[in-house]
């Protein structure tokens, strides 16, 4: 596992350097989801593929970018999904962006899930990697090097409200619901890139991140093992909570296919509670 995290530190560097002096513009190709490609994306993406080509333990790869599994190592152990470069739209705007990745051990699901990492590219690269073994560790890179900053441990209420999705697509419900989190002080953070957006939240002590499905998507936007599962497992190593619109666990899902959504929705113990009320979910 540790030659795999060294591997996305490496990664992690090399991403940066390209958001940092590549072009910004559109490729001439487009992802499983029929999105125009921009040229940051392809190239995150081939960096990851080459990075991971040389781990022995690394059975496959499933990217976001490209449909399908791509076969790596026939004795490796763990297969590594991963979003190369999620909110890259942002980066022409010079916004963070990030890559997430999530490491599974069998077949493709949230019980297999046995670790997953984030890196932020912003004004910083900074890192979290978790386990089945403690609280996610949080790290910054200084010199190429990362360096261990803290582990990451939510509170039970945060005062942070990051809702995606267009709002006049909402249910009127999840609108009620976001109203009642600003009329009781949470504040609005919301980038338009789940990385950035929940590491803040991560880092800031708590809050709530929601993406439900809505008129034009009803099953979400979100991928469920590029972002939502890795995202699901480090919420809950952190001490949050992490469920569809159903109240069903995240991480008790099954996708059918390596590019199925979910609507999604992270936090803490106190917003997670109102939530299902409002909702009236069946636990």
């Amino acid at each position: 596992m540790l030659t795999i995290f060294d591997t996305i530190k490496d990664i992690a560097i090399k991403i940066d350097h390209e958001i940092k002096t590549e072009d910004l513009g559109y490729s001439d190709s487009s992802n499983t989801s029929g999105e125009e490609q921009l040229k940051l994306d392809v190239k995150s993406d081939y960096i990851v593929e080459q990075a991971f080509k040389d781990v022995s333990i690394v059975k496959a790869l499933v990217s976001e970018e490209k449909d399908g599994v791509l076969e790596l190592h026939a004795d490796g152990k763990y297969t590594v999904c991963y979003d190369p470069l999620d909110g890259s739209s942002l980066a022409d705007v010079n916004l963070s962006v990030g890559s997430i990745f999530g490491i599974y051990e069998g077949e493709l699901t949230g019980e297999n899930l046995v670790a997953s990492a984030y890196v932020v590219y912003g004004p910083r690269i900074e890192l979290v990697l978790a386990t089945k073994e403690g609280r996610p560790k949080h790290y910054r890179a200084q010199d190429g090097l990362f360096n261990f900053i803290s582990e990451i441990t939510l509170k039970d209420k945060g005062n942070i409200n990051a809702p995606g999705g267009t709002q006049q697509h909402w249910a009127e419900y999840h609108k009620r619901y976001v109203d009642a989190l600003f009329k009781d002080g949470y504040r609005l953070r919301y980038s338009g890139g789940m990385v950035p957006d929940l590491h803040q939240i991560l880092l800031k002590g708590g809050g709530i991140f929601s993406y439900p499905g809505t008129t034009d998507r009803p099953k979400g936007k979100l991928r469920q093992l590029f972002e939502v599962l890795p995202f699901a497992f480090i919420f809950e190593q952190a001490g949050g909570h992490a469920i569809n619109e159903q109240g069903i666990r995240l991480l008790d899902l099954v996708p059918a296919h390596p590019h199925d959504t979910t609507p999604c929705f992270f936090g803490t113990t106190y917003e997670m509670v109102a939530l299902k009320a409002l909702y009236r979910m069946k636990i």
